[in-house]
């Protein structure tokens, strides 16, 4: 397949559960300083369709990215030169001395059913998908992020019953810890945009406690801000778990018309033996499911049963809640200006522990 592209408003774009593909992340994007574009993809129908977002970088640098997408997915053997020729079309529309392109995939990675059925605690190395993904391209330009911007490896639990069947189907300390923070006088209730501050605060003590770079204020509040008007725009809302009328845990979950994504979680270092941040997702998933929705990502995950790996802490946690790891491919970069763009790899790989990444903000 050799896409085209054709240049819509991103205003214009299709109605999509994938949030960061989205006319409204585009809105979001816009309150942060990026450009946004939005193409057709071969005039397909809806859900063929794709925002790309850009910003400059360093003096010289620009980057496109796009968050989550293209939505639509060619089959496995032809990732990369679909890819590829999307790439170049990417390069022909946009109007700015590209440095590279950046595609964060919400793709099902190829080596999904192999790290199921054989356990797998991560994906290959770099060089090895990196090889399959240019099978069959002209250039062999694609190249494996030295970060995945959003996240590879994802927790989601399936909405399909009452809460009675949800219940029932997560881990007996889970559900122990839910009725703990339950009896323990933990409530959580739909926040007001007010109190976003309150929320900021406990995500700085976070990102401080979890050694990552807490993303600028500014950014949370374009999540709030940005124009949601139409009727197929998601749904953000800010919970906020309380004990006794002091904050100790939240989130920011947005629902789209088929599944609700927990995008942003934050808890305070006191009172961690009250379990807030259980009773913060059962709520979460219990106004998932009274708003119809079918799905509920509770986000990163490590890839597997890994105790060395960054991620094995969400995994204990998150795999209590009774859902299944979604494993996609990742983000992948095309680069134009091939200098540019390795001064822009070296520095992003060794700041790859420390910062959110380029598009965090």
């Amino acid at each position: 397949m050799h896409p085209t592209l054709t240049p819509k408003r991103p205003r214009e774009l299709y109605p999509t559960d994938i949030l960061f593909q989205s006319r409204y992340w585009g809105e979001v994007k816009s309150r942060l300083g990026w450009r946004t574009y939005a193409f057709e993809i071969d005039g397909s129908p809806a859900a063929r369709d794709m925002l790309v977002i850009v910003k400059p970088f360093g003096p010289d640098g620009v980057a496109a990215y796009v968050p989550q997408g293209p939505e639509f997915a060619p089959p496995q053997e032809e990732y990369g030169p679909f890819l590829e020729s999307l790439s170049e079309s990417v390069v022909d529309q946009i109007d700015a001395n590209l440095t590279f392109i950046r595609y964060d995939l919400p793709w099902e990675s190829p080596y999904a059913s192999e790290m199921r059925a054989q356990h797998w605690v991560d994906f290959p190395e770099s060089r090895v998908r990196e090889m399959r993904m240019n099978f069959g391209t002209e250039r062999w330009n694609l190249r494996k992020a030295p970060v995945d911007v959003t996240v590879a490896n994802t927790f989601v639990v399936d909405l399909d019953g009452d809460e009675a069947h949800l219940l029932g189907r997560m881990k007996a300390k889970t559900r122990y810890n839910i009725r703990l923070a339950e009896r323990k006088g933990v409530g959580v209730e739909v926040g007001a945009k007010e109190e976003l501050p309150l929320f900021y605060r406990m995500y700085v003590q976070t990102a401080e406690r979890n050694g990552f770079a807490a993303s600028d204020y500014r950014y949370f509040t374009a999540l709030f801000d940005a124009d949601r008007s139409l009727p197929t725009d998601p749904e953000v809302v800010l919970l906020m778990a309380r004990h006794q009328g002091e904050p100790l845990a939240g989130a920011i979950l947005v629902l789209s018309e088929q599944g609700a994504l927990f995008l942003h979680g934050a808890s305070a270092n006191h009172r961690r033996q009250l379990m807030a941040p259980y009773a913060l997702h059962w709520q979460a998933m219990r106004y998932a499911l009274s708003r119809g929705c079918r799905t509920y990502d509770m986000g990163a995950i490590s890839p597997g049963d890994d105790p060395g790996h960054s991620f094995h802490g969400m995994y204990r946690f998150k795999t209590g809640f009774g859902g299944r790891i979604v494993h996609t491919t990742g983000s992948w970069d095309y680069p134009v200006r091939q200098d540019l763009y390795q001064d822009f790899r070296n520095w992003e790989t060794v700041l790859a522990q420390h910062e959110p990444g380029f598009a965090a903000d």
